[in-house]
């Protein structure tokens, strides 16, 4: 935004308070946790927010701008830490990767960035980058890694003046920040596939895995220690009865051998097993069977006379021993002690991981796998002889897991097979997508692999905080992504191109509907909709959830395009009526602001007209929370200035900017196309039972008002489905939605009674008053989140 929009729109200035709260949860961390690998990484998080505070300290820092570190543009890749705050370190800056320590020695240069970069541009350094480009043998963390290559395909494309700008662009940083690409031993995985873990990571995971203690102890007493215990009792039960009755003398042994003898190895025999296997416990326990006939033991072996009210002990425990599990030799001893052997003899899950490991060592590290099988077959006859493993075990189901979370495949296979568990993890795998998406419009294979590798590490970049509805960077603000923009293009592969990422975002759009239908769009995902958007051409207003805690009362002119998409679908809708949106004030409102912007021409004037929108929408928003909370002044309870309010407050509003806008929902449909396979109302009894599991959970919840809250977003989704519905099938699972409330627990129901009377009150033609009650009394309520003062459902 310019200056004059600027100057209209209130300021948030970041809190040092969160980040000395930071530093001090970070110390304590360092100071009390055993573990040493934690206590390295909280102090590498102390020198971070270390330096965010001296940074906002001295003005170095910028907290809420786009470009926050001073001296360092927008494309620049910022170290953020939690919250957003940058701490004024590049990303991509630091000591010399081990990568770029190799390139420098292999190309006889002093280990300098910018010694590195100089060389680059050489002839010798040009053909490196040349053969990378054709070969596809690189990587990149981070999208200043893809710069050089950038120059490097410029050149060769025979634009010498456009790589001689972008050099003269990056030189000034040449000995700050790491331009050169990561050598790989494979190409980069073909487009269309996408993975949630590495091989690599996979590989970390089983390799680190140790034996488990409880598991090697039942181990330890299966194969030693209940083997011993029949020894004993074998022993009593052959000269042990009534020999020890009155504290007899020790009998002769069989075959002349003298019982003490016998008593005399058997104790040695203990001493040694007990000295050798340690994780068992249990043998050392006086008071047990094995530990009493043990105590006799040493009695035989001294040569005294077993203690009368021993020998009843020792009666009573041989007694005991062979009612439970046979003599040793019966039929019932000998097959229950061959179980066990053969549970014993199961090879460990850390043996197992290490041959899976052993396995996977010959894929690409870097990327998923479409073969997750063959890493988990059986052990082969081969693979016994050489690991010990008996020949066939099975890969246990835990690690066979493990490896499937490293398949490859596309995205919809990923979340059938339950890989995909949540939102956000669908938005942490989209950019793989949406890179190969964006590179179709190159016709050149390198330039192709290029973008794509660039968009995919412009995707690591972490989310900075933003004031003053600022937009975090983009992919095109990079230098080297214009700098090729408009080469290797033609007609046909840009409108390929654009059917490409058309396609793909409809396809995203219902995979995140219809797979998490109670969820919000989170904003990873939003964003990458909005690249796809781009792409394919499509002029569609996705919004972003905001911050409640930095609201400022003000949203940007997409937020009131978004909310006239909505208004068009769902005018006289179940979800209008539910939540009195007033379509036509919408749509008017949204028609004003677009004649404005017509007649008004670039520059200020378009600016100020921009944020003119942005109050008129900030205000409705405003006005729709006072009614709901029964306030009677607009805006009072965000405090005599205005804004910022308390988050409760603020909540509120932004609240009613989903509701209007129904967060994304309705774009989706109207302009990306998405008709859910499992169809409308089955997404609508979805939504409802992820109402009923949160509402739930709010029974003794120390904190239930986020899940409150995450509940009222699930039943919005579910009225918007409900919506798309005809109405014969809304009457069906409104009838079904209060039949189903009363199987879940006595509190749910009584929790979401009222909110299900007033979703039966608004389909059967009923109002809500302001406030959210029904008209002349009754137990009917509407359902939102946010609340000032405590919330009815708690």
């Amino acid at each position: 935004m310019n200056e004059i929009a600027d100057q209209q729109l209130p300021t948030v200035t970041a809190d040092p308070a969160y980040a000395a709260g930071r530093l001090g949860r970070a110390l304590r961390t360092f100071l009390t946790h055993p573990d040493a690998d934690v206590r390295d990484r909280a102090e590498g998080r102390m020198r971070q927010w270390r330096q965010v505070l001296s940074g906002i300290a001295d003005g170095r820092l910028g907290i809420g701008s786009r470009t926050p570190v001073a001296g360092l543009p927008v494309w620049v890749t910022p170290e953020v830490v939690h919250g957003g705050f940058a701490t004024g370190t590049p990303a991509a800056g630091g000591p010399l990767a081990p990568y770029e320590m190799e390139a420098a020695r292999q190309a006889g240069v002093p280990a300098t960035r910018a010694a590195l970069f100089a060389h680059a541009l050489t002839e010798e350094g040009l053909a490196r980058m040349w053969g990378l480009l054709d070969s596809g043998r690189y990587t990149a963390e981070l999208p200043e890694e893809t710069a050089l290559l950038t120059v490097a395909w410029l050149v060769r494309a025979g634009d010498v003046d456009g790589a001689a700008a972008l050099v003269s662009e990056l030189r000034p940083f040449a000995d700050r920040l790491r331009f050169l690409p990561r050598p790989a031993d494979r190409p980069a995985a073909a487009p269309g596939a996408v993975h949630r873990r590495s091989v690599g990571e996979v590989t970390a995971e089983l390799g680190g895995r140790q034996p488990k203690t409880a598991i090697e102890t039942q181990r330890e007493a299966l194969t030693v220690w209940r083997p011993f215990e029949d020894e004993l009792l074998e022993y009593w039960l052959r000269h042990g009865g009534e020999d020890l009755q009155g504290g007899a003398a020790v009998p002769a042994g069989r075959g002349g051998v003298p019982e003490r003898g016998e008593a005399v190895v058997l104790l040695e025999r203990y001493g040694k097993l007990a000295a050798a296997h340690t994780l068992c416990g249990k043998h050392r326990d006086p008071k047990s069977n094995a530990g009493i006939l043990r105590r006799a033991l040493e009695d035989v072996a001294a040569g005294r006379p077993v203690p009368p009210r021993l020998a009843g002990l020792v009666r009573h425990a041989v007694t005991s021993m062979v009612a439970k599990r046979g003599r040793p030799g019966s039929p019932e001893h000998t097959r229950l002690r061959r179980d066990q052997a053969r549970q014993a003899a199961l090879p460990s899950h850390h043996r197992i991981a290490a041959l899976v490991v052993r396995r996977l060592a010959g894929l690409d590290q870097r990327t998923g796998t479409a073969d997750v099988e063959s890493p988990v077959a059986p052990v082969t006859a081969v693979e016994a002889e050489a690991t010990g493993l008996p020949a066939g075990t099975v890969v246990p189901a835990r690690l066979r897991q493990v490896v499937g979370s490293a398949l490859s495949a596309p995205l919809a296979t990923l979340v059938e097979r339950g890989l995909v568990p949540s939102a956000e993890v669908l938005a942490s795998l989209v950019p793989q997508l949406v890179a190969a998406a964006t590179a179709r419009r190159f016709t050149d294979p390198a330039l192709r692999a290029l973008a794509a590798a660039t968009y995919r590490a412009f995707r690591n970049r972490r989310s900075l905080l933003l004031s003053n509805l600022q937009h975090q960077a983009r992919v095109d603000e990079l230098p080297w992504v214009r700098a090729v923009a408009a080469h290797g293009t033609d007609a046909d592969a840009g409108e390929r191109a654009r059917e490409a990422a058309g396609a793909a975002l409809r396809q995203l759009g219902e995979i995140a509907v219809g797979a998490f239908p109670g969820t919000l769009l989170p904003n990873p995902l939003v964003r990458e909709l909005n690249q796809l958007a781009r792409q394919a051409g499509i002029t569609a207003p996705f919004v972003e959830e905001l911050a409640a805690d930095i609201f400022t009362g003000a949203f940007t002119p997409k937020f009131l395009e978004s909310a006239r998409v909505a208004a068009d679908l769902l005018d006289g809708s179940l979800y209008a009526r539910y939540y009195a949106i007033d379509c036509g004030a919408v749509r008017s409102m949204a028609d004003v602001q677009a004649m404005k912007g017509q007649g008004r021409r670039a520059g200020a004037s378009r600016a100020a007209s921009s944020s003119s929108a942005a109050r008129d929408f900030g205000r409705m928003c405003a006005e729709r929370a006072a009614r709901n909370s029964g306030t009677a002044a607009v805006g009072s309870s965000h405090g005599a200035g205005g804004w910022p309010g308390s988050p409760a407050a603020n909540g509120t509003v932004i609240e009613q900017a989903q509701i209007l806008t129904t967060h994304n929902l309705a774009v989706l449909v109207r302009h990306a196309g998405i008709a859910p396979t499992a169809g409308w109302e089955a997404l609508a009894r979805e939504c409802f039972t992820t109402v009923c599991r949160l509402v739930t959970r709010v029974q003794g919840h120390p904190r239930p008002l986020a899940t409150v809250k995450d509940a009222a977003y699930a039943w919005r989704q579910m009225l918007f489905h409900l919506s798309l519905c005809t109405p014969d099938r809304q009457a069906a699972v409104v009838a079904w939605a209060a039949a189903e409330t009363a199987r879940w627990p006595w509190h749910t129901a009584a929790r979401l009674g009222p909110a299900v009377a007033g979703l039966r009150l608004v389909a059967s033609g009923g109002e809500f008053e302001p406030g959210g009650m029904a008209r002349g009394g009754g137990p009917a309520r509407r359902f939102l989140g946010w609340s000032v003062g405590g919330h009815w459902m708690v």
